[in-house]
This record gives C-alpha cells, sequence and structure tokens, in this order.
C-alpha cells in the first residue's frame, strides 16, 4: 500500500508544536539531571528538570564582533586571495601573475609574505631550543622547536573565546606522522586543545579554539650498536621527556600558584592550568607513563594488570604517579644495577624521571585515556574480531567468501554492495580481499548487520560482535546518564561473558592469543567517562586527521630540509582565517532555520500530472497518482482550515532531496539529516526509509516520492511513501540472538519482502530502536 503524507505541516504548525512541547514537557517533567557539587564547594545537591532544560546561544550583544577580521589587508578581497594563494601553494612567479590582473591593491608576491608576517606577529612564534641528554658518558644534544604551551594559551583567552574560567585544562597529543611517501622523512608532533571549550571547538581544526601543532619532538636516529638495549631505550625515553619539559615548562610554577589574567571579556580570573588529558595510541602512552609496554609483567599504563590476565573482564589496583615516584625513589636506592633491574622489572617502570610528576595535580596515569580508534577500532576490532570472522568465513570454502561480497551472503544480510548509502558512513563494494589502514573505516563494517553463520563456532563469534558493536556505541555517545553507562557495562559484560566462551572452544582450529591488551583497556572506559567525560574529548581522531594536511604542506610548502622551522612559519599564516570558531563556517555561510522541521531541495522546476505519469507511468507506485493526491487533499485540507483550491488543476514543485530537522534522542539537540530520493544518485537508485510517527504508533516507510504542492496561497511539502507497517510475527532465535531488527533498511534474502533495520548506523537510530523494542 502506498500512502501521501504531509512533511511540513501548514500555517497552524506553530500551534501544533506548542502543543506538542506541552505534551512533551509534561512527559519529561518527572526526568531530569541531578547536579552533585564537590564537597569543598557546600552547596546542597539540585535537580533540575528537563521542562527547565535547555541549551542556548549567547545573545549577540555577548558575541564579540569584528567588523574587519582581514586585517592588516586593506580588504577583503585581498585578504581572500593571498590565503588561496598560500592555500594552493603558489609560487612566487605565480602569485606575481595573479596579482598582475590590477583588480587588487596587493601589488608583489613580497607584500603578501609582509602582510603574512604582520598578520602572524599577533600570535606567540616557535622557539628552538637545544635539549641535552647523556649516554654512556656521551651528551647528545637535540633541537626542540615549540611554543610554550602557557604563551599559546593566553593568546586564546585574549580572543574571547574563554570567559570566567578557572581551571584551564590541556588536552595533549604526541604521536610520529610520515611526512614523506616513502617515510624518509618524519615529524614527532605535539598538538594541544583546550579542554574548557566546546568539544566542536576545541575537536576542530579551525584557526581559532581547534588543535593546534605546538611542538616538534626530536627524532633519536637509529643506533644498529645499541637498538633495543635496555639503556638506548631508557635514552630515548629521556629524550622525550626533557624535550616535552621545555613546551609545558611554561605551567610549571602557575600550575602550582594561579595566574591572574584578565580575559577577553575584561574579567581578572585566576586560572589553574591543568594537564587534563593525554591522548595517543598505546605506544605513545607507554612512553608518556615510563612503562616497558606490551613485554613488560604489568603492560597496562593504569593498571596493575599481570602480563598473563588481560583477557579477565576487571579492572586491578590502578597506578598513580605518587606509587611511581616511590617505586623509582626506592630503585635509585639500591646498590647493585642487577638490583634496581629487578625492582624495575617488579613494577614494569624505567629508570628516568616523569616530568608529569612536576606539575600540581598531573597524574599522568589518570590523565591517559581510551583510545576507540586505535583499541577499538584499529585494535579490537580490526586487528582481532574482524580477522577471526575472516577465518571461519574462509574456512566455509571460497564460495561463501565470493558469496559475501557478491550476491548472498553467510556473515551479512545482504552484500556489502547493496546495502543503502548513509551520510559519513562508508560503502564497501567488498571487504574480503580488501586490506585496510584506516581505523574509520573498521568502525564503519562493525556497524554493517550480522546473520547467522553456518559455523557454529563463528556464529557464536557472531554473537560476540552483537555486544562488542553495542558495547562501541554506548561509548561513542556524546552525552552520557546513569543509565546509559549501565546500559554500556552491560554490554561489555554479554560480550566478555560470550569470548569467555568462545576463546577456549575456538583456540585449537584458530590458534589465536586473546590474552593482549587492547582486550584489556576497554574496562577502563567507564572511569575515563566519569572523569573526563564522553570518548570523544580524548579520541585521537581529530589529531590523526591533522596527518594529512602536514603531509601536504611538507609536499607543497617546503622545500624537505630543516622543515620544521618552515612549517612553524606556515602555521602562523594559516592562523589567521576569517572562519567562525563557533560554527567552523566561513563569512558568507549563514545557519539555517532550526524551526521548520522539513525542507525539500534540489528544485526540478514545475511539473503537470500528465508529465509525472509520462516520467512514471510504469512504476506501479504511482498508480492512480492523482486519484491518491485528490482523496488525501480532500480530507487533508479542511482538517486544517486550508480552502480547496478553486482552479481546475493543481501545480507541483517536484524536488529530489529532503532535509529533516529532529531532536536526538542522544544529546537532545537539534540534528539534520540529509534523505535522498533519487532514481540517479551518483548513478544508483537512492530511496532512503524513515521512521514515520503517528498518532497511535511509529512505523518504518520507504520514500518513493517527494514533492511540493501549491494549493492556493499554500505550500504544502508531501511524500509518496510505501509503509512497512505489517507485523512479522514471533522473531527468529538467531535475530534475537545477533540483535536485528525486521532508518537504513537492507533486504532480508532469506524471506522475500522482509527487511532489517540497520539500528548501529548512528547512536541516535540506535536509541531509537532500543526504544522502540522497549
Amino acid at each position: 500500500m502506498l500512502t501521501l503524507i504531509n512533511l511540513n505541516g501548514t500555517e497552524h504548525r506553530k500551534e501544533l508544536r506548542r502543543l506538542c512541547k506541552q505534551q512533551k514537557g509534561l512527559k519529561r517533567a518527572q526526568f531530569g539531571s541531578a547536579v552533585e557539587y564537590h564537597p569543598h564547594s557546600k552547596l546542597p545537591p539540585t535537580v533540575h528538570h528537563f521542562s527547565d532544560f535547555s541549551r542556548s546561544c549567547s545573545s549577540e550583544d555577548q558575541v564579540p564582533h569584528n567588523n574587519s577580521p582581514w586585517e592588516p589587508f586593506q580588504t577583503r578581497l585581498d585578504f581572500e586571495v593571498a590565503e588561496i594563494a598560500l592555500e594552493a601553494a603558489m609560487t612566487e612567479e605565480q602569485t606575481n601573475r595573479l596579482l598582475d590582473l590590477d583588480i587588487f591593491t596587493l601589488q608583489s608576491h613580497d607584500e603578501v609574505r609582509s602582510l603574512w608576517e604582520m598578520a602572524s606577529e599577533r600570535y606567540m612564534p616557535f622557539r628552538k631550543d637545544v635539549v641535552s641528554v647523556k649516554h654512556q658518558d656521551e651528551t647528545h644534544e637535540f633541537d626542540m622547536h615549540y611554543c610554550p604551551l602557557w604563551d599559546w594559551a593566553l593568546d586564546l583567552l585574549t580572543s574571547q573565546l574563554l570567559s570566567d574560567a578557572k581551571p584551564l585544562a590541556f588536552i595533549l597529543y604526541a604521536d610520529k606522522s610520515k611526512l614523506s611517501s616513502f617515510g624518509t622523512e618524519k615529524g614527532y608532533l605535539i598538538i594541544a586543545r583546550i579542554a574548557n571549550l566546546p568539544v566542536h571547538i576545541h575537536n576542530s581544526n579551525t584557526a581559532l579554539g581547534g588543535g593546534r601543532v605546538i611542538g616538534w619532538l626530536p627524532i633519536v636516529p637509529k643506533d644498529q650498536n645499541h637498538t633495543k638495549k635496555k639503556s638506548f631505550v631508557d635514552f630515548k625515553n629521556a629524550v622525550w621527556h626533557n624535550s616535552f619539559y621545555q613546551l609545558l615548562q611554561s605551567i610549571e610554577l602557575h600550575s602550582k600558584t594561579g595566574y591572574w589574567f584578565e580575559c577577553g571579556d575584561q574579567i581578572r580570573c585566576r586560572l589553574w592550568p591543568l594537564i587534563l588529558i593525554l591522548s595517543g595510541d598505546y605506544k605513545e602512552q607507554c612512553v608518556m607513563a615510563l612503562i616497558r609496554g606490551v613485554k613488560g609483567k604489568f603492560p597496562c599504563p593504569v593498571c596493575l594488570v599481570p602480563q598473563d590476565e588481560q583477557s579477565v573482564n576487571r579492572v586491578f589496583v590502578l597506578r598513580t604517579s605518587c606509587n611511581s615516584q616511590q617505586v623509582l625513589c626506592t630503585v635509585r636506592g639500591k646498590h647493585t644495577e642487577k638490583e634496581k633491574e629487578e625492582a624495575l622489572k617488579a613494577y614494569s617502570v624505567r629508570n628516568v624521571e616523569n616530568i608529569f610528576w612536576k606539575f600540581f595535580l598531573a597524574d599522568v596515569h589518570r590523565a591517559l585515556s581510551i583510545d576507540r580508534l586505535h583499541m577499538n577500532h584499529e585494535g579490537l576490532w580490526g586487528d582481532h574480531l574482524w580477522e577471526d570472522l575472516l577465518f571461519w568465513i574462509s574456512d566455509l570454502g571460497r564460495d561463501t567468501a565470493t558469496k559475501l561480497d557478491a550476491k548472498y551472503v553467510i556473515l551479512h544480510k545482504c552484500d556489502f554492495d547493496a546495502l543503502p548509502r548513509w551520510p559519513n558512513l562508508t560503502h564497501f563494494k567488498t571487504v574480503m580481499s580488501v586490506d585496510f589502514n584506516d581505523g574509520s573505516l573498521h568502525e564503519d563494517i562493525s556497524k554493517d548487520i550480522l546473520r547467522q553463520s553456518q559455523s557454529k563456532l563463528g556464529y557464536l563469534l557472531l554473537r560476540c560482535i552483537h555486544y562488542y558493536i553495542e558495547f562501541d556505541i554506548y561509548a561513542s555517545f556524546k552525552v552520557h546518564t546513569e543509565e546509559t553507562i549501565a546500559a554500556e557495562r552491560a554490554a561489555l559484560n554479554k560480550f566478555s561473558d560470550l569470548m569467555e566462551e568462545y576463546i577456549p572452544e575456538s583456540q585449537p582450529e584458530t590458534s589465536k592469543n586473546w590474552n593482549f591488551l587492547k582486550k584489556h583497556m576497554i574496562t577502563h572506559v567507564f572511569n575515563d567517562i566519569l572523569a573526563k567525560g564522553a570518548t570523544r574529548n580524548y579520541n585521537t581522531k581529530p589529531n590523526e586527521k591533522m596527518h594529512g594536511g602536514l603531509r601536504k604542506i611538507y609536499l607543497r610548502r617546503t622545500n624537505f630540509k630543516d622543515v620544521a622551522p618552515q612549517f612553524d612559519e606556515l602555521d602562523n599564516y594559516s592562523r589567521n582565517a576569517t572562519d567562525d570558531p563557533e560554527t567552523n563556517k566561513t563569512l558568507d555561510e549563514l545557519l539555517a532555520d532550526p524551526i521548520v522541521h522539513v525542507h525539500l531541495g534540489s528544485k526540478q522546476g514545475r511539473h503537470s500530472f500528465s508529465d509525472i505519469m509520462d516520467a512514471h507511468g510504469t512504476d506501479r507506485a504511482f498508480t492512480d497518482f492523482r486519484t491518491k493526491l485528490n482523496v488525501f487533499l480532500n480530507v487533508f485540507l479542511p482538517q486544517n482550515g486550508i480552502p480547496l483550491p478553486d482552479g481546475p488543476g493543481r501545480a507541483l514543485h517536484l524536488r529530489a532531496d529532503d532535509e529533516v530537522n529532529y531532536e536526538s534522542m542522544v544529546d537532545w539537540c537539534l540534528h539534520r539529516d540529509l534523505l535522498r530520493c533519487s532514481p540517479k544518485f551518483y548513478g544508483s537508485l537512492r530511496f532512503d526509509c524513515v521512521i514515520m510517527k503517528t498518532t497511535d504508533k511509529p512505523f518504518f516507510t520507504h520514500l518513493m516520492y517527494l514533492f511540493g504542492c501549491s494549493i492556493g496561497d499554500t505550500d504544502l511539502a508531501l511524500a509518496l511513501i510505501h509503509p512497512y507497517d505489517v507485523g512479522i510475527g514471533v522473531c527468529r532465535r538467531q535475530d534475537v540472538d545477533l540483535g536485528l531488527w525486521c532508518a537504513v533498511l537492507a533486504r532480508d534474502p532469506e524471506t522475500d519482502g522482509d527487511h532489517l533495520v540497520i539500528h548501529t548506523i548512528d547512536a541516535d537510530m540506535f536509541l531509537c530502536i532500543k526504544s522502540l523494542q522497549a
């Protein structure tokens, strides 16, 4: 059955919206959030009901304005052409040829360069210091390029991005990056972000408020005479910490005494710098915590989990900076090197002074954070669960592996190429024969739907993967409540229980060792969320994205010699952007009206009924289209007080895309989905599915046609839909085991006409389906 629905309502929709909000407020009044203050504040706990809770933007008079953000360039046109020349890495000759067009006030490449240098003087420049570290009675010197962390922070404070701030929390990330294609040239970058800023600002790469490369750590060259020797490994760790201290030295005193500063809003605040989050992959975390890595007796940088108990689902005694200092102090009191080494091995630590001990309230083991990109997507899933899954598929034979990529799947309910597209979700044509080196792609694969395998152990593994995916989705939430954390714990416990059943049964065939650190590290996610908020605050993904831009700069804008100073100079130039840090939009981009629920786009002009029938005459969905529309309008228009048209015909405005604003169940903010309804979307059919909310109950429906209809002076946004509202009866056991639902709907090849809901495409859809199941 095909049905016509109204998408946007009429001029009465404001009154309907008011009544809906009133009903929603009555429903939510019993819920809320409890705020428990620190005991030192001596404030009683408070409860804020949803009916009183809202998120609002600053009023216009509170937002600082700059009427000429392109200064010191004379005009905006001058700045934009200079910015284009910089981004395109134009040579001096190309820039001069462009300026010869005589439509700019700029005269030459030299003038553009001098203006960039003048603009960059507003920001603290990089410094170059020499770090000296001894190794076997020989002193080695290394260049350290950096911007003092405190100076960089004060630059942001004067910009009015932060106001009335007291604790000033830093997020620090470090990692090596291959700058050249063959990896012969590397950079060891440090990226800083300020956690006080809204997450959409500090996780961005905008010039103002986003992440910034503030240091280049020296890379100790390999020495074949000392490689893998304990003394040489300790030496490299000492170089790292001594160099990192150059960056942090500017906040050492302020972390203990505070710092009075007049911010951009002319309010004096006493700022307390705090290293809240240290972000990095496991290798970097070992260097930061100065532990011995995966081969040590206690390989976790956060707790003292024994080497042979990493697959156990529990948190062990936590490491602390205080205990690590005591261990090192005791070790250095030993008389012989053998005694020292045995004492160090007992706690899996190194005989190196940790520079983070110098800073007040900076416990390095608490600052280290779980990283979903490396621990989950590239680690537990990409290197282990996914590899075992491929093993069981290959074990069923070549034909099965071919079916997975082609037509009928053992793992999935439909082939990967037939899965519907979805915004921000990678679409795969094949997966069996592709090697992935991107954790985001592994994350997207894990979101696809599952089905029963012909292998008993393969099916058990699919059940494990089902709960892994649930756990990872909960971990990705932007906002957490006690209920979501409890649900996340339950998913992890179920995953661990099933893995304890799967591991001993599968090891005789797979010979896989599941006693590895990344399986253990996920147990720390709950403490991280409670202490430092949602995982997106310390995910390495925003920092990893900056590596690609650095490679482009190296390739296009440097002479490949002594590149660190060149990076610093170009970075200062690029910080003079005209993007709005609150929206990450350019000067000309305007925010969409958040009130309109549905907006139809991609106008295709006016069409008559005969035009529509000629174009879709062979499509059964359009059978009696004119009659269906006539019946619908004759009922809908009088119900909503819209006069029936006087003319003999109706004109339809056809559009292909549908922008829908909705309130997310994850963070209760307004979000936008772009729905597609097109016979030629990049050469393929694209007719999206949605959840339709009615007075009776919600149901899934397939968009067949989106169009606008002009009735007198009223414009209606309408859709021809195919509702999936027939009950499916009793769910199959495999659907219950794997959490399948019969929105992105994928065809079920086992039952003609049935579809499965891919509810793991994003967190909001995940919660929507959970609410329907409840």
